[in-house]
């Protein structure tokens, strides 16, 4: 998730504010019942006014990434190996590198 701020916005004193409001987290903005699904870590550059905060999903519910197929149409193995491919891959988007 990313949050930017752009452009500015004046005081009544005429001086520049580039953000209006306080903000150190975007993860303050998501519900505690949202949050507790995911793994979340901050990258923010405050001097900048650039805010993100990368999420993994805790618990795979393979059913929520198939396509026209029901998972219990899926052998026990195969339904394995699609979900550890799948924790791989989400893995190493989260992490933004090759982990495997």
């Amino acid at each position: 998730m990313d949050y930017r701020v752009r452009g500015f916005t004046r005081d009544i004193l005429g001086k520049k504010l580039f953000i209006d409001h306080k903000i150190t987290s975007i993860q303050d903005y998501i519900a505690d019942k949202t949050l507790e699904k995911y793994d979340a870590i901050d990258i923010n550059m405050y001097q900048s006014n650039i805010f993100h905060t990368k999420m993994l999903i805790k618990e795979v519910d393979l059913q929520n990434y198939l396509f026209n197929t029901d998972v219990y149409e899926l052998p026990p193995k195969t339904r394995l190996s699609i979900t550890n491919s799948l924790r791989q891959e989400m893995i190493e988007i989260f992490s933004g590198m090759n982990v495997y």
